[in-house]
């Protein structure tokens, strides 16, 4: 049995079949809201909104089999501590380099102001500030995910947010992963909840009598925690709504078979995740094949990431580079990466993609940990329109608008006949009644 599909994109049947995976990852019938996890999740958000945290106890029982009451949704301060101090020492130091280098990477991207454009008469300006309060989903009971936290709280951190809020589901024994916690600690958070995927949305987006609501929830999860994001959109923000994990890497015969399987496989790991590969040189492809069966044997999760690789994964045969790129762009991928001779070159031609990774020492696990932008990404072709997490999107922004007289004198008229022309008469007043005098 073959590992992965070998698609060939000069084909007319390649082509519908590239076509049906994109469909696939899109998940369109999610979200316009038409599945069942949708009416679940209505459900849910509905018993939150009606009854609070009795709704939450109910539910931590139901989804998590966990035994909560109100007052043990919050994780105490004590639990963080002692997870802190338990946490095996060379974990914790990868835990504060990741941090330090999300950090530096955040604020350096910072806007901290706008400079006002100054016009006859007029100043105008654009203010920045961050939003008070947001929360973040950090998903994984069984296995913790420390670098969630880091890719959503230090964002927030860098912007100015003074309180953020985590959430993560509760496991056996009733805690949240210890690891988990720990990270909390280390970022320096005090409010962090057991709760898992849409009731924590609910509870953060809505408020309970035990927790307050906040402006924004951002992080990946489960469909169930996205739907319920999306849902909540307009009550509350919400960055995006992220899927199954996809990366699609275009490479040349300069590349490394070793190196690309490996990348795939660290998608398809994800189980759901998708991966694909791009290339017009048919020996790399055959390596690459090869290379995918002699790693998989190696891999703890291998009979889930063989699975995952045959249903979501495809080796695509392409005429040349030019055609990859434009593939690339139709699918608008949560990771590109470019394993090309000359790989900044060919970014440069793709518009949209989460994060890209130029190069054949760039693997795009550097960027789930370390490298500095946050792992948060666009997924299923909405890369086209969604950008991914960062400082920027805890900031708001405000215009600021002053007109004296000279610039008043100028733009009444033309304020004054489009007011009329919207049949807003007492809009047009408002200005016209200025121009007598001071």
């Amino acid at each position: 049995m073959s590992v992965i599909k070998i698609i060939d994109a000069a084909d007319r049947a390649g082509r519908e079949e590239l076509a049906a995976l994109r469909a696939a990852l899109a998940r369109t019938d999610v979200m316009i809201g038409r599945s069942a996890e949708a009416e679940s999740v209505q459900q849910v958000i509905e018993a939150v909104r009606e009854r609070g945290d009795a709704a939450l106890v109910e539910l931590a029982e139901r989804f998590d089999r966990a035994t909560l009451m109100p007052e043990t949704l919050r994780v105490s301060a004590e639990e963080l501590s002692e997870a802190r101090a338990r946490l095996d020492p060379s974990l914790a130091k990868a835990i504060r380099h990741a941090i330090d280098n999300v950090r530096r990477f955040q604020e350096h991207i910072l806007i901290r102001g706008s400079e006002p454009l100054l016009v006859e008469g007029a100043r105008l300006q654009i203010r920045f500030r961050p939003l008070h309060r947001v929360a973040v989903c950090v998903p994984g009971a069984s296995a913790p995910l420390p670098s969630t936290a880091i890719h959503t709280v230090v964002p927030a951190q860098v912007a100015g947010v003074r309180e953020i809020a985590m959430f993560a589901p509760p496991r056996w024994e009733n805690t949240i992963h210890p690891v988990t916690a720990a990270t909390a600690a280390e970022l320096g958070l005090t409010e962090v909840y057991r709760l898992g995927t849409a009731q924590g949305v609910a509870a953060l987006g809505l408020g309970t009598e035990s927790i307050r609501q906040v402006e924004k929830i951002v992080g990946p999860g489960s469909v169930y925690s996205q739907l319920a994001k999306k849902q909540l959109f307009g009550v509350i923000d919400i960055e995006s709504f992220a899927g199954p994990s996809e990366i699609i890497i275009i490479a040349d015969g300069s590349a490394s078979a070793e190196y690309v399987a490996a990348d795939l496989l660290g998608q398809a790991e994800h189980a759901p995740g998708s991966a694909i590969l791009m290339t017009p040189d048919r020996d790399l492809a055959a390596g690459v094949e090869q290379a995918l069966r002699r790693q998989l044997e190696r891999l703890s999760r291998s009979e889930q990431t063989a699975a995952c690789l045959r249903e979501y994964g495809a080796i695509v045969l392409v005429e040349d580079l030019s055609q990859a790129a434009e593939l690339a762009e139709e699918f608008a991928p949560e990771h590109l990466t470019i394993e090309t001779e000359d790989p900044e070159s060919l970014a440069d031609r793709i518009d949209s993609a989460g994060a890209i990774f130029m190069g054949h020492l760039s693997p795009e696990a550097l960027g789930d940990y370390v490298a500095g932008p946050s792992h948060v990404l666009p997924t299923g072709g909405s890369a086209r329109f969604f950008s991914g997490l960062s400082c920027l999107d805890f900031l708001r922004r405000t215009s600021l608008i002053r007109y004296e007289r000279a610039g008043l004198d100028r733009d009444a008229g033309a304020a004054i006949a489009l007011a009329e022309a919207e049949g807003l008469d007492a809009h047009a007043n408002s200005v016209r009644v200025r121009l007598g005098g001071e």
